[in-house]
């Protein structure tokens, strides 16, 4: 039996977020639908999530001590990590001491928060299919791997980064150089160290929204989502749609892929598994502890979205994984370097039809940051990702004043 208590009362049941972003807001808004107390942490004031949460605060979440003395503070129920950039070694810390529990666990949030744990825990661990890699701490050490193994073409990403950022293909010896300098310029944190891996030629990706909840007799279960499609550009999202079309061999090989990624790292909640597929083959790539920025789809697509999902699969409750109507999302840029950004044309956009906006309240807008995305959805996906770009060109952000 799960019991919420009342929000700002003795009996609350009280969330602590790691991370307030345009997915954190959507998490904290499912809490809130069931009564739970939130509290949204992040790095700089006003965060998306921090708009809409009981509870703001502000702080250096790479900062151990600052952690600690937040969490200590708040004595939440859960601490939901939902960005890489946290003092995991304090939450690992915190909950052998027994003071929290962290979703999905702690030794997940440690091994997501950086390629490396996971595509060792991946590759070398569980023995599922990569593209060929390795890590390099130097330029010279890069330029060396590509020399003695990985070849052209290949990618180049940060050991810890998020939405693609640092991310860059190398097609040849004259891309060495700068792609280095671009995934030192995108990590999270100063690390110094890259993934460079080997090109797969991949038919499409995916992700995989993989979930894992508790049944009615209290035992952990695995459920999927239908496949996301997406597409990116250096790395980072700005079309979704589901449900993207895979074999029936391919989407069980992804099945299993997801299954045994998710049942090793443990807990309960939504993952995004992301996978590279070509006919019939199927090769992990990345894993997220979270809700996933291509699956913000599932918004207009899902009876029960991924962050209603996640919600209730972290409090226990029953979750209903089942695809409503195809549909598809795209991605509303800021275009401009600006403080508090005001978006024109909001009204034209939702005349086309089927659509929804989502416009997330960031407070400072850059050329190539996700201020919003637009939703659509059809009996047919391709008319529904046609709507969604068509609803997104029409928003026009720009300077307040």
């Amino acid at each position: 039996m799960t019991t919420l208590g009342t929000p700002l009362s003795p009996s609350a049941t009280k969330v602590l977020l790691l991370g307030s972003g345009e997915l954190g807001k959507e998490v904290i808004i499912a809490l809130q639908r069931l009564g739970v107390e939130t509290i949204a942490a992040d790095r700089y004031p006003d965060a998306p999530g921090q708009q809409v949460a009981h509870h703001a605060r502000t702080l250096v979440m790479t900062d151990p001590e600052q952690l600690r003395a937040l969490i200590e503070s708040e004595q939440p129920d859960l601490v939901v990590p939902e960005i890489e950039a946290i003092a995991t070694p304090a939450l690992e810390l915190l909950e052998a001491e027994g003071k929290v529990r962290v979703i999905p666990t702690a030794r997940a949030a440690r091994l997501t928060m950086d390629r490396e744990g996971i595509r060792r825990l991946a590759a070398e661990t569980l023995g599922l299919p990569t593209s060929p890699y390795k890590f390099c701490d130097s330029l010279r050490e890069l330029q060396e791997a590509i020399d003695t193994g990985i070849g052209y073409p290949c990618v180049v990403k940060p050991v810890m980064s998020s939405s693609g950022k640092g991310q860059s293909k190398i097609d040849g010896p004259q891309d060495v150089a700068a792609a280095w300098d671009h995934a030192m310029a995108g990590g999270r944190v100063s690390h110094g160290r890259v993934i460079v891996e080997g090109f797969i030629d991949f038919d499409y990706e995916i992700t995989l929204l993989t979930v894992r909840a508790l049944d009615a007799q209290g035992a952990t279960q695995t459920h999927f989502c239908e496949p996301i499609g997406h597409l990116q550009q250096s790395g980072d999202y700005i079309e979704s749609w589901q449900p993207h079309p895979m074999h029936p061999d391919a989407l069980a090989k992804a099945h299993a892929i997801g299954d045994a990624i998710t049942r090793n790292l443990g807990g309960q909640g939504l993952f995004g598994v992301e996978l590279f597929v070509k006919g019939e083959q199927v090769w992990f790539s990345e894993v997220s502890p979270r809700p996933h920025d291509t699956g913000m789809v599932t918004m207009t697509t899902q009876w029960q979205n991924e962050f209603e999902l996640h919600a209730r699969a972290i409090l226990g409750l029953p979750v209903d994984t089942r695809l409503r109507n195809p549909g598809a999302s795209a991605v509303i840029y800021g275009g401009v370097d600006a403080t508090g950004v005001v978006f024109d044309h909001i009204d034209d956009a939702l005349r086309v039809p089927q659509t929804d906006i989502r416009l997330f309240g960031k407070p400072e807008s850059f050329q190539k940051r996700r201020m919003g995305v637009a939703l659509a959805f059809d009996t047919h996906v391709d008319t529904a990702r046609q709507r969604a770009r068509e609803a997104a060109s029409k928003v026009k952000p720009r300077p307040a004043g």
